[in-house]
């Protein structure tokens, strides 16, 4: 569950020239705290939540909800649910007699 003390949209800058927007809160797993960020559906791509740990962020710029849905239609980072287990093994080239070397 995100933190009900910190929930606002913003634009979130990540180390590595990427930037994600959305509703953001802090979720705790574990003991750990992450920033936790929302993106919004945006025309053809589904919503979906990132979690990032506060050492991957340079900075967070506070903005409207109308805003935070512009930039995350512009900045389409790819979310995880994208790719599946089934795609990743059929992906992986094994050699054809994987199971005779023991």
């Amino acid at each position: 569950m995100p933190d009900p003390r910190f929930e606002e949209w913003a634009i979130i800058e990540l180390f590595g020239h990427q930037r994600i927007a959305g509703k953001v809160s802090n979720q705790e797993i574990g003991g750990a705290c992450f920033i936790r960020v929302d993106v919004p559906p945006v025309e053809d791509r589904a919503g979906f939540t990132k979690l990032f740990g506060s050492g991957a962020i340079y900075a967070i710029t506070i903005t409207d909800e109308a805003t935070a849905t512009a930039a995350a239609g512009y900045y389409e980072p790819d979310p995880m649910n994208k790719w599946t287990i089934k795609e990743m093994l059929e992906s992986r080239a094994l050699p054809e007699h994987a199971d005779d070397e023991c």
